[in-house]
């Protein structure tokens, strides 16, 4: 355990002790200061006196911990409800940006759509957002997407194009003149008073209408006026509104359609990893996805799924003005929100809705790693061999793993492998394979001692640079063995050594009977398999290509239609021929096939006959 984690649960100020005491039980927002001043933690809850008061327990992760020691001061701010504490929070995040807060990380500013806030409003695209009551929706990952929307509405609504500053008085003053995108007509001339303004707003609402995703409320809006212009004779008019209309429906034709059965919903999906998580939003309106948005959310005290999921609802919610009712979430966050239904779907139209969301949320983290891997190619490596050199409590980075393996083949030809990394990559001019010269018979302890000892001698004999971390395929056995050959070379203590165990991938420390399970998500782990998987399979072609030279021979081998790959998968599970031939045929067929199970038991069967 490290320094850190034994480090005694500091002692709580007598102040901070009596600001806890006095916190109300009611829901709020709660800040953390620390001696400058600085807003460094702000938490929502149902419960303000039990939130806060669980930070100053005694069972708290390292983070936390950190956390704790500096703060000297708290505020808190009591609201109505858990979804004011859910915005409270949302935007006091956003204000401060405090340092142990999760942020949302979009990693690149995407695109809006902006309708101006003026008596005749423009319409355009921008990635800067000013604060000046102009309307801006978005935004939109899929830049294609967004012109796609605003070719649209150039081909249905005249807006106008220019900046000019087109005031009640300027336009009566007859300071301007039309241009060519009325005589094309682009512009139906409001500079010179030709367009009125319910006219034009008539468009604009219709517009923000179609932005927003409601196209079958416009559609209702022009069929029927289109249906008047028919009953007052006025046709071409009714044929300009049906025109209109075919552009709509194309569009519409082209929208990602999930099911007419679903109106109005959000949906939110996370993945969520050791220092990372990705979520992803989906707006469905009358069936169709209207807009989908993905971020990053990076963990600074190891926030749980539901922590993560809330924030990012309420951020994402609050940033596309959404009021669904309804939210389809993988489960449910711990927080409600006023007016607002979780649907945590099992099965259905909602539940492939989620899944969608999902395949949103995983493109968009292999996205973002592929274009930072792109950018700098070492960051992955750096960030694995840090979370390795956390969850292992190393001293030092491991820049160099090597990694070895021994096995032998129907108990004889003990042979082993070993595997290098360099900056968590395979450095193969470096693998090297053993055989096994100072032990007699299958004995892995053994010659997992012989093995270690002679490479690192040989190391140490030509001056070699010498690895950081030394993994071992095994359990506490093989550990102790290397170990031993370590100290036999005055070499523990100066390199790491860990064993990991293949069942349930446990790591096992020198001189600690109980292991330590890394989270199966890590990366870490991820790499220590990797390089016992590559030993292991470096290991077996050193056994084929003896075999291949003749220098291995086997019964399984001599039957015809078994090659030395069956027979390989047979003994490696079973042990031993003598095993292989007293195991029923259904186990047999589980490792090898029901075709070569039956080629091996009828073999044995007319052996045993014959040996009658």
């Amino acid at each position: 355990m490290s320094a850190e984690e034994h480090m005694q649960q500091p002692e709580i100020p007598e102040k901070i002790s009596d600001l806890v005491r006095s916190i109300p039980h009611n829901p709020g927002v709660y800040q953390y200061f620390d001696e400058s001043g600085t807003i460094i933690y702000v938490g929502k809850a149902k419960n303000l006196y039990k939130r806060v008061g669980s930070y100053f327990g005694k069972a708290q992760t390292g983070k936390l911990k950190v956390l704790v020691r500096k703060i000297v001061d708290i505020q808190f701010i009591v609201v109505d409800s858990e979804s004011d504490a859910l915005l409270l929070e949302n935007n006091l995040i956003k204000k401060h940006q405090p340092r142990y807060n999760v942020l949302l990380k979009d990693d690149k500013s995407f695109p809006w759509i902006c309708i101006t806030n003026e008596a005749f409003p423009r319409i355009f695209p921008t990635r800067n957002l000013i604060r000046n009551q102009s309307e801006y929706y978005g935004p939109y990952a899929s830049v294609r997407m967004m012109h796609t929307l605003l070719e649209l509405i150039r081909q249905l609504y005249p807006v106008r194009s220019c900046r000019l500053n087109l005031t009640e008085s300027s336009i009566q003053e007859g300071r301007f003149k039309i241009c060519l995108e009325y005589h094309i007509g682009n512009c139906k001339g409001p500079c010179e008073g030709l367009q009125s303004i319910q006219d034009y707003g008539v468009m604009i609402q219709e517009i923000r209408e179609i932005i927003k995703g409601n196209i079958a409320l416009v559609v209702r809006q022009l069929k029927n006026r289109m249906m008047l212009y028919a009953r007052e004779m006025e046709f071409e008019k009714a044929q300009l509104i049906k025109d209109k209309l075919d552009l709509l429906e194309k569009y519409r034709a082209k929208s990602t359609i999930v099911s007419s059965n679903i109106s109005d919903v959000d949906v939110c999906s996370i993945i969520d990893e050791p220092a990372t998580a990705w979520v992803n939003y989906l707006k469905v309106v009358q069936g169709a996805v209207v807009q989908s948005h993905s971020v990053e959310m990076r963990k600074k005290l190891d926030e749980s799924p539901q922590e993560l999921l809330i924030l990012a609802i309420t951020e994402l919610r609050q940033r596309f003005g959404s009021e669904s009712a309804e939210i389809i979430i993988p489960f449910h966050p711990g927080f409600d929100m006023d007016g607002v239904k979780y649907i945590v779907p099992q099965r259905g139209d909602k539940k492939k809705l989620l899944e969608l969301s999902e395949r949103n949320a995983l493109h968009f983290k292999m996205e973002i790693e592929k274009q930072r891997t792109l950018v700098d190619p070492e960051r992955h490596q750096k960030r694995v061999l840090n979370q390795l050199k956390d969850d292992l409590r190393l001293p030092a980075l491991p820049g160099i793993i090597e990694c070895f393996d021994n096995s032998n083949f129907q108990g004889d030809y003990a042979v082993a492998a070993m595997v290098q990394f360099v900056q968590a990559k395979p450095n193969k001019a470096e693998y090297r394979h053993f055989n096994i010269k100072t032990v007699e018979g299958p004995d892995d302890f053994a010659s997992m001692e012989e093995i270690v000892f002679r490479r690192y001698q040989r190391l140490l004999n030509e001056g070699k640079a010498l690895p950081q971390l030394i993994v071992i395929d095994g359990g506490k056995g093989q550990l102790s063995a290397a170990v031993a050959a370590l100290e036999k070379l005055d070499l523990r203590g100066r390199i790491a050594i860990i064993g990991i165990a293949k069942r349930l991938e446990e790591i096992y420390f020198p001189d600690d009977s109980l292991p330590i399970y890394i989270d199966k998500r890590s990366e870490s782990l991820k790499l220590i398999q990797q390089l016992r998987d590559e030993a292991h399979r470096f290991g077996i072609t050193h056994h084929r290509k003896k075999f291949e030279k003749g220098l291995i021979k086997t019964t399984l081998t001599e039957i015809e239609g078994i090659g030395y790959n069956t027979a390989q998968k047979l003994l490696w599970k079973l042990k031993s021929v003598k095993n292989i031939s007293q195991t029923g045929f259904d186990e047999i067929a589980a490792i090898i096939g029901k075709a070569k199970a039956k080629i091996v038991v009828d073999y044995f069967a007319e052996r045993r006959d014959a040996d009658r």
